[in-house]
């Protein structure tokens, strides 16, 4: 059974009666870092909603490319795992914990059931939607608007802002992955960045020393 305190903690608005119900009905599972919670194709049988730890979610086109959608962290749940689950569709989308990660899992039956009975579940469903709805029109605004060099500075921006560190655990492999952008065509833009103090470049991860965003907001 979850611990209901925890769970209060986590979204401290919801009715006791649906906090109880939660800490019943759903259980808790451990998903190491690197290990994908969703896959395209695959069947939900039940709703994920992030504790602990961090998800990325993204799509992959038929050649296995990715493409960065946004991030999930405690307290949030996907949008799109929701409407899938609630229409019993296949999902479109990818995701894998960036960290050791735990999510409370909540079997279907409960979801439509939930959204009548407790007001509080309603609206976290719908800002649910909104929230990452407003993601993604941001990732189609730097897709169609923005140049390369002002979506890195962006993308770095948000690591630094979701991982809570100067020190972003990412290789260049993974930003040019992120950004559906090519190894040289990144490395070439860190660099730059690099050789104006903004960053400073390792193996292993990339340090954020001050990011100049002014005029590509």
């Amino acid at each position: 059974m979850i611990d209901e305190q925890q769970l209060n903690e986590l979204f401290p608005s919801f009715e006791r009666d649906l906090v109880t119900n939660l800490a019943d009905k759903a259980v808790i599972r451990e998903i190491p870092a690197g290990q994908l919670l969703m896959k395209t194709g695959q069947n939900f049988r039940s709703t994920l909603i992030i504790t602990k730890g961090l998800v990325k979610v993204y799509r992959e086109d038929e050649e296995g490319d990715e493409f960065f959608m946004y991030y999930l962290q405690p307290g949030q749940a996907c949008a799109l795992s929701l409407i899938c689950a609630t229409k019993q569709e296949t999902s479109q989308i990818m995701a894998r914990a960036v960290s050791d990660t735990e999510v409370i899992s909540i079997p279907l039956e409960y979801m439509d059931k939930w959204m009548t009975e407790y007001k509080t579940w309603y609206h976290f469903v719908l800002e649910s939607y909104r929230s990452r709805f407003e993601e993604l029109l941001i990732t189609i605004d730097h897709i169609a608007f923005r140049h390369m060099d002002e979506r890195l500075l962006f993308y770095l921006q948000k690591q630094q802002d979701t991982l809570k560190t100067r020190r972003l655990p990412v290789s260049i492999t993974e930003i040019a992955a992120d950004l559906n952008s090519s190894r040289e065509v990144i490395s070439r833009l860190l660099k730059k960045l690099a050789d104006k103090g903004q960053i400073r470049l390792d193996k292993n991860f990339v340090e954020i020393l001050h990011l100049d965003i002014k005029g590509v907001e």
